[in-house]
């Protein structure tokens, strides 16, 4: 975007981070950057099932930013601003984009998590452009994770 961002605009990015803060997102926040990774569907019921704990917190954080990722894409948030600001949807949909693909089939519905997709999509368009390679390391960084991840689980 080249114009600035509005009064409402900036007005609901705040109140956008201020949900983040909320005690409970921040802890399911958390739980999914530490423990959510996943290649297929079966991983994903096994580590985040419905009606569990982790289940109720990966909820919580895939509906937190689809839904900020709506807002953005309606253009009621200003997108350099929520972008120079929260990248942290990028890091969900990364963990998430190998399995929703199965999600969308199992569940018949192929505009699951589409808000997010696309944000994401142009996130990255958008990063490479102001800094290139940001996006190869924040992958690079979270494979490396991901081994640490999958090694400490089959000791």
């Amino acid at each position: 975007m080249a114009t600035k961002p509005t009064q409402e605009q900036a007005q609901l990015h705040l109140q956008v981070y201020d949900l983040r803060r909320e005690a409970r997102l921040r802890q399911a926040r958390d739980w999914f950057q530490q423990n959510y990774v996943v290649e297929t569907l079966d991983d994903a019921m096994r580590i985040a099932a419905p009606g569990t704990e982790n289940g109720i917190f990966f909820g919580m954080v895939i509906g937190y930013w689809e839904q900020a990722c709506a807002l953005l894409n309606y253009g009621l948030l200003h997108e350099d601003l929520f972008f120079e600001t929260s990248g942290e949807f990028f890091g969900v949909w990364d963990a998430v984009k190998t399995v929703v693909p199965q999600f969308r089939e199992r569940f018949a519905e192929q505009q699951l998590l589409s808000n997010l997709e696309k944000a994401a999509n142009r996130y990255e368009e958008w990063s490479e452009q102001r800094s290139p390679g940001h996006i190869a390391a924040i992958r690079g960084f979270r494979q490396q994770f991901r081994t640490k991840a999958s090694a400490a689980s089959n000791a």
